[in-house]
């Protein structure tokens, strides 16, 4: 492993602490957002986390979205915590340079098509010659292997194949997309478990392994019992808008002054409390109101009688009055709501950043808290290639290959 107490920027952030993941190494070959996702939650709490770029190009992510100032936005959060070298792996040069970093290396995190590495001799048979503790990840949209595993797999196809799509939309209406990418940050998150997973099982055998994520599967299992009902039951669910086939009252709201709430009613006694809430109280005593389910199949009434109730009030008092009935409801937020909520301030959910292009900018914090080793942001996405020489030299390339693979970038 690469000594990593050093991040070889100086700046106003504060400096590196030691992390919970601090004796790993890990190298981010992947482009756009799961399996780069994945090494920015690794690099939040400590890993070592080196982004190699195609000098040329770089990550897509860099021109995705909006941009200031010329500056790529999505990019300074994806690239955070976050080492840029610029190496081409299609050459020779490029390729041993690579396998250098390797041998010091715990984590590889690779995202083309199946057979690219192979084709670049860089499978895992060569790798884990290298070293044999390597981790390589391997975030394809279908896998490695089956008849679609060669097809181009982006979060859009998983999203639609998965069945999301189908059961998202009003009733009647077109199958819906998320305007995010959704199915990529749930196979991020997946793919950093895996990665925590192999590396606890290297303790136990010393030896790394290969992770193959497909990221249709594990947007499919978050969606919950729908195929065990399907198996058992022949059933498929609908589209049903904001309700939900489990329970009822379940729905967005709008209230006098324009807002949204949504209301959950998941727990028995919280659906009690808002039909006293609301003036509908005699609702309990029916008895079709003890089963969640049953409650989905009367949502019309339900919905009219919680929805009219609403309708008369502003937000602010809707959601005071749920929150003295102790009823489960939250403003519907933009950004803007998001930035001004004293609970997310409270917890610095969103955290300032200093960003030598941009100056102080904001954006998510880490994602969990750890009371003895706690995640931190310490850098944002860097200039592509701005570690190139520093990190290759580490790794212990040669001067000369190390000027000459600097020389040829743009």
């Amino acid at each position: 492993m690469v000594d990593s107490s050093d991040t070889g920027r100086a700046g106003p952030n504060p400096p590196p602490a030691p992390g919970a993941l601090n004796d790993l190494v890990v190298l981010d070959i992947a482009t756009l957002f799961a399996g780069p996702m994945a090494a920015t939650m690794l690099g939040d709490f400590g890993a070592e986390v080196v982004k190699v770029e195609h000098p040329d190009r770089g990550d897509p992510v860099r021109t995705h979205g909006a941009a200031k100032d010329g500056v790529g936005l999505w990019w300074k959060m994806l690239g955070r915590n976050k080492k840029s070298v610029d190496l081409y792996l299609g050459s020779e040069e490029g390729r041993e340079a690579f396998k250098q970093m390797v041998a010091g290396a715990d984590v590889v995190i690779e995202n083309f098509r199946p057979g690219t590495l192979e084709r670049w001799g860089l499978g895992y048979d060569v790798l884990s010659q290298i070293n044999p503790r390597l981790i390589l990840a391997r975030v394809t949209g279908f896998g490695q292997f089956g008849p679609y595993a060669k097809r181009p797999g982006f979060g859009t196809l998983a999203e639609a194949m998965s069945g999301f799509a189908a059961i998202t939309g009003e009733p009647g209406g077109p199958p819906t997309l998320p305007p995010f990418g959704l199915a990529d940050g749930i196979a991020a998150l997946t793919t950093a478990y895996a990665v925590m997973t192999a590396v606890h099982a290297r303790t136990h055998t010393g030896r790394g392994q290969v992770i193959d994520l497909a990221i249709t599967e594990p947007i499919l299992t978050v969606l919950g019992p729908q195929p065990t009902v399907y198996d058992q039951l022949g059933t498929v669910q609908p589209r049903l808008g904001n309700r939900s086939s489990n329970n009822a009252p379940r729905n967005t709201y709008r209230t006098a002054d324009g807002g949204w709430v949504a209301v959950s009613t998941s727990a028995q006694s919280i659906a009690e409390r808002v039909m006293r809430l609301v003036g509908r109280p005699e609702l309990i005593d029916e008895p079709w109101f003890a089963s969640g389910a049953e409650r989905a199949l009367h949502a019309d009434e339900l919905d009219e009688a919680v929805g009219g109730w609403i309708a008369q009030r502003d937000r602010a008092e809707v959601v005071a009055a749920f929150e003295e009935a102790q009823a489960a409801v939250a403003p519907v937020y933009d950004v803007r709501d998001v930035f001004q909520d004293p609970q997310f301030q409270a917890r610095e959910t969103i955290t300032t950043v200093e960003d030598p292009e941009l100056g102080p900018l904001r954006m998510q914090n880490v994602l969990f808290r750890l009371s003895e080793t706690p995640g931190a942001i310490h850098t944002t996405g860097p200039a592509q290639g701005v570690d190139t020489a520093e990190v290759l030299t580490r790794f212990g390339v040669g001067s000369e290959a190390v000027a000459r693979i600097t020389g040829k970038r743009r």
